[in-house]
């Protein structure tokens, strides 16, 4: 059959006999706006969708036919907040990701980048804070870093096999680091010099020009430093006064471009200010994304206040969006070994003690014990852990009797032990073979759903790359769509899977600025398909797999290759029925995504080379 005037290529109809690279038969279409789905054919060229059409369309010469009758076609989902940016640097084909129908990924989160630091105070900033063993971090950097400037930055991953597509913010904690040294950085009776703010301000400059989205800060007070210099001080974003951010965000308003901050959620005017510095009132507002939106077990009255205070916000001429992840997070740990346990003194002495003689003998002592009591019983205060023992269910242990039972009930075994007692007995028993788990927030069905309506709110934080024994929420999208799609099975929808996939993939791309999102004639091929009967169950398991640019070392990923049946970034197919493609690792098809500029597609089988014209829209 003719493809004559279905087919835009270039901005021009072709009335030409056209072969394509892909052609997707009968799948309903999603295209990323939010509008209502239809059943089409897309043929994908160059890299390029180049037509979606609701005849079937000449497949002679295509080498890749796709039957997708009753499954969903979509545009490649956009994860706002990862970690990648070590992983990024060894195993650039973030597989884990794109397994899931994630082709685009922001790095850069929380204040922390690897633009300019070196391995070491890398090290130091990642490692305890993000749960990534410290010396693969050091190693990992200080082997792969080849630049020196935010530019190089881009060139460097543009050097790698990307599997998805990158975008990236600067992270404070990062240039503060790099301009005053952490030592420095990291005390609270020391600013920076003129020269070092007038420093920090050219790198953020620098960057945005690269087409960085934004900047990201941190002022949360229990993201700990690693190392032995700076050991358990807090993130050098959170040691910056007013006057420092204040001159940075300027460069953000003016730009246009985004802050990422988390706020001290101990401290509710802190919190407030953040929401509220998204206001201009006399210059212009600054998009500000903030951490988080979730319906936590110790604080269940948050969140109500949370979409109405964006709200407000926005309509006084903000610009601000909560992140969120939209399934409920459960957490794992390995003994002692669990960033919630920085949140209160006796916790982080604990995590503070890198020796493990050390720490089992201050688990042991009575006086520490009883202030682990103590800070375990308070009620006073903002807090993220629930701090209830009888909610943590231990999932492993080499004592088999207590496997599947939480540790207040252990404790009642064992002839009436405190709840706390009983867990630090298990530590000093079995150390990190103890492994257990809890769910820390999102635990409620139905306030999830209200969340997932909010305007204010966006989806994402999912911290892939980071946390590596403690979750996995690679396939957070994919758990969201089984959530609408199962309330609409039931007759009891309270998002229609068309909104549900804008806000997963056009909503974020559009409101960061990047050429991501959608899936249109003209619009790069990144897409994935889904097959809606497999949005089941097995969405809700974990599994582990091993890290190779890490030692080798076991993570928590997910697996639901029977859900995705395909991926294709930049038009090359990178997933084939939920397992990565030869391909991928191997070739480049994602790319630096810049603010604000198109991406064309990334040179490759299937896909145009980059000219002098694809370069400067690209650049």
């Amino acid at each position: 059959m003719s493809t004559r005037s279905l087919t835009p290529i270039d901005g021009r109809v072709s009335n030409d006999f056209v072969t394509y690279d892909t052609i997707i038969r009968n799948g309903l279409w999603f295209d990323g706006s939010g509008t209502p789905p239809a059943v089409r054919t897309i043929g994908i060229r160059d890299g390029e969708v180049a037509v979606v059409s609701a005849e079937p369309l000449e497949e002679t010469g295509c080498p890749d036919v796709v039957e997708a009758d009753g499954q969903w076609v979509m545009p490649g989902m956009v994860d706002i907040h990862t970690h990648y940016d070590v992983e990024v640097l060894a195993q650039p084909e973030l597989a884990e990701s794109l397994r899931h129908g994630i082709t685009t990924v922001l790095v850069g989160s929380c204040s922390l980048s690897t633009i300019h630091v070196d391995g070491r105070d890398a090290g130091d900033l990642f490692g305890r804070v993000e749960a990534i063993p410290r010396r693969h971090v050091i190693d990992t950097v200080d082997q792969h870093k080849t630049w020196s400037s935010a530019r190089d930055y881009v060139d460097a991953l543009e050097n790698r096999a990307l599997g998805p597509n990158v975008a990236a913010f600067i992270g404070h904690s990062d240039m503060r680091t790099a301009a005053m040294g952490l030592e420095r950085a990291t005390r609270k009776d020391v600013r920076p010099t003129a020269s070092e703010q007038a420093q920090m301000e050219r790198w953020l400059g620098l960057a945005l020009q690269a087409g960085f989205v934004g900047m990201s800060s941190q002022q949360l007070l229990f993201d700990k430093l690693d190392g032995d210099t700076c050991r358990s001080r807090t993130l050098p974003s959170t040691y910056a006064r007013p006057r420092e951010l204040r001159r940075l965000k300027s460069l953000l308003r003016r730009s246009g471009r985004i802050l990422q901050a988390g706020p001290d959620i101990t401290n509710p005017l802190n919190v407030g200010s953040q929401v509220f510095t998204s206001l201009g009132i006399g210059r212009p507002h600054l998009k500000t994304s903030l951490l988080s939106a979730a319906d936590i077990k110790a604080n269940p009255y948050a969140i109500r206040l949370m979409g109405p205070l964006a709200g407000l916000v926005n309509r006084f001429g903000g610009d601000f969006r909560w992140q969120h992840l939209p399934v409920p997070f459960e957490v794992y740990a390995d003994g002692i070994d669990l960033v919630i346990f920085e949140e209160f003194g006796s916790g982080a002495a604990a995590l503070h003690l890198k020796e493990q003689l050390d720490r089992d003998e201050l688990l042991r002592d009575v006086g520490y014990r009883r202030r682990f009591r103590k800070d375990y019983e308070s009620k006073f205060g903002v807090r993220v852990w629930h701090r209830d023992f009888f909610d943590a269910e231990i999932v492993e242990c080499p004592d088999a009797s207590v496997i599947g039972r939480s540790f207040g009930q252990v404790g009642i075994d064992r002839g009436g032990l405190h709840p706390v007692d009983a867990f630090l007995d298990l530590v000093l028993e079995h150390g990190t073979s103890l492994r257990w788990r809890t769910t820390i927030s999102n635990h409620r069905p139905e306030v999830l759903k209200q969340m997932a309506i909010e305007p204010g709110i966006q989806f994402g934080f999912s911290d892939a790359g980071a946390h590596l024994r403690n979750m996995a929420f690679y396939n957070f999208g994919l758990r969201l769509l089984r959530h609408v799609y199962s309330a609409e099975q039931a007759g009891e929808p309270f998002m229609d899977v068309a909104t549900a996939v804008h806000r997963l993939t056009g909503e974020l791309a559009d409101w960061y600025g990047i050429d991501a999102g959608h899936l249109r004639p003209g619009d790069r091929a990144d897409l994935m398909i889904v097959d809606p009967a497999r949005l089941d169950g097995s969405l809700e398991e974990y599994a582990e797999a091993p890290v190779p640019a890490y030692g080798g070392m076991s993570r928590m990923v997910n697996r639901n290759d029977d859900t995705v049946t395909a991926v294709y970034v930049s038009g090359r197919k990178v997933v084939d029925q939920g397992t990565p493609t030869d391909i991928v690792g191997s070739s480049r098809t994602g790319q630096f995504l810049r603010a604000g500029r198109r991406g064309a597609p990334v040179a490759g089988d299937g896909a145009r080379p980059l000219t002098a014209t694809t370069l400067a829209d690209a650049r």
